[in-house]
């Protein structure tokens, strides 16, 4: 067995305990996990400092520039907008975070559109176009006084926050100490008590939508702000909506390891009441309560975002996934194919399509005893290759989508090309601070790829046991345990490497509170181990 192998079963308390003392811990290597509220592995952006290059160009000149220059970063550390936010965004995150506001932007209809043209001056300045971050401020700016004129002062910080930064970033001093002034100016006329940080919900929900647009790494930060949003006004439609939509997604990461309890329910059906047209949301109640089993229902809400001609695109979306889950395959892909016509870059819509291939082949595979012949089985070839190709056009897009990998490596497996396959999980395995979940979706699969296919029975071993170390109590979690008991039964049926075979076994029972039987194991372990040092 390989030392890793033995180094996992050590660290997950496999071994008895005295083969563990006598075995060295050196190829022990821990897992390295990060926040698991951080799910998509990325740098942290925080503010920038000065630009070398401007410094070097003596933008701030004398020391009195530098003087002036260092109270003009200290003031911008306390704006309240995208560059102070801390926004987790991976550089391969960008494209796909740029077509999705874009199509936010054409397909959505909501009243909360600023904060969107916002956050995308935030992303073009990333990209190094400033000048386009410029021209996206100037939308925002004529947003706010066309849909709120009233407000406008309180409503432009975030905006004049960011245009202070841009210019700050752009070598223009200057500038950004004139949307400074106009921040302050408002700060003292609601007498707040920052000269530059005013804390009001409207922020709160503001900084809420970038957040949950960022990605599932800051949901949990997006959440709190709609929560301190809705603390101050409870009936407004808008926090409503950013908070049920912001716990939807948390309940998409929850749902393996929480599904009876639905903690999106009552905010999903509560933005309802509040927003009685929006379609989008209907959808997503939709899904949710699909997720509970009450699908009928669920599909009441679907029928009725459907007839609403208000973000269709979105609800084409939403409705084909609830399509597919029921089992309505040539239904969903005629929805999903309707909404790529018009967003033909969405990662959303090629996995979703993949998704639907995927379900046919196995449709094709079921009706077959899962072992078709013939024209069955070039169907499934077939369907399996239009899979993989949506997929990997999921993956363009957004080459950080984790669960995607695992799906195509079994698509790959599935028609034979190993190699491709294995290369495909390895791409996932190297990748950092995946949320635990997903982590045990991955060794769960990698592992069942390892022993389906005769590739290595001691792989399998390792990665099931790397996902049973994942203490999270999850299906895919007690798919695990399943896998492992039965290929190290098999194991012991066939007398291969009795004491680690044994050994798993008690693991298996102790995991399952069987104290008795994982005692009776460990103990024929520990004699077969003794027998054997005898031996030698």
């Amino acid at each position: 067995m390989e030392e890793e192998q033995f180094a996992d079963m050590r660290h997950a308390g496999v071994l008895p305990s005295d083969r563990a003392e006598r075995r060295s811990c050196s190829h022990q290597t821990p897992m390295g996990r990060d926040d698991p509220s951080d799910h998509s592995g990325s740098e942290e952006r925080r503010p920038h400092p000065v630009p070398a290059n401007a410094l070097q160009a003596g933008i701030w000149g004398c020391a009195s520039d530098k003087s002036n220059g260092n109270l003009l970063e200290e003031s911008l550390a306390q704006l309240r907008c995208h560059f102070t936010w801390e926004l987790l965004i991976e550089d391969t995150e960008l494209p796909d975070l740029e077509n999705r506001i874009f199509n936010e932007i054409d397909f959505l209809d909501t009243k909360y559109n600023v904060g969107i043209h916002n956050l995308l001056a935030y992303v073009k300045h990333l990209k190094g176009q400033n000048q386009e971050a410029l021209g996206s401020l100037k939308e925002a700016e004529d947003l706010i006084q066309q849909e709120h004129a009233a407000q406008s002062d309180a409503r432009s910080l975030v905006t004049w926050g960011n245009y202070a930064w841009l210019y700050y970033h752009m070598g223009r001093p200057a500038e950004a100490q004139a949307y400074l002034d106009k921040v302050e100016s408002t700060c003292r006329k609601f007498e707040a008590p920052s000269r530059y940080r005013m804390e009001c919900p409207q922020m709160d929900c503001e900084e809420g939508w970038a957040l949950l647009k960022c990605g599932g790494k800051n949901y949990e930060r997006a959440k709190a702000c709609f929560e301190k949003a809705l603390a101050v006004e409870p009936e407004n439609p808008e926090f409503s909506t950013g908070y049920a939509i912001t716990i939807y997604r948390l309940d998409g990461f929850n749902k393996e390891t929480e599904v009876n309890k639905a903690f999106c329910l009552q905010p999903l059906k509560e933005a309802i009441r509040l927003n009685p047209k929006d379609a989008y949301i209907k959808a997503l109640l939709a899904l949710k309560l699909q997720d509970l089993g009450q699908e009928a229902e669920g599909e009441k809400y679907i029928e009725e975002a459907l007839t609403n001609m208000s973000s269709q695109t979105y609800v084409f979306r939403y409705a084909a996934k609830f399509y597919r889950r029921k089992g309505s395959l040539d239904k969903a892909l005629q929805l999903l194919k309707t909404a790529l016509r018009a967003t033909p870059s969405s990662t959303f819509l090629h996995h979703q399509i993949g998704l639907c291939y995927r379900a046919q082949m196995i449709e094709i595979k079921r009706a077959a005893h899962w072992q078709p012949r013939g024209k069955d089985r070039e169907n499934v070839h077939r369907l399996a290759h239009l899979a993989i190709n949506e997929i990997q056009k999921a993956l363009m897009i957004k080459p950080t989508f984790e669960l995607a990998y695992v799906e195509l490596a079994d698509l790959y497996a599935e028609i034979g090309q190993y190699t491709k396959a294995e290369d495909t999980f390895q791409k996932v395995l190297c990748m950092k601070t995946i949320n635990d979940h997903l982590q045990q979706v991955i060794h769960y699969h990698y592992g069942h790829f390892q022993e389906l296919h005769k590739i290595s029975a001691d792989k399998a071993i390792t990665h099931y046991l790397k996902g049973l170390k994942i203490k999270v109590a999850s299906s895919t979690r007690a798919k695990i345990l399943t896998a492992l008991e039965k290929l190290a039964k098999r194991r012991v049926h066939q007398n291969i490497r009795m004491v680690e075979s044994l050994s798993i076994l008690g693991f298996i029972h102790k995991l399952k509170g069987e104290v008795r039987e994982a005692l009776v194991c460990y103990e024929k372990a520990l004699r077969l181990a003794a027998d054997f040092n005898t031996v030698i």
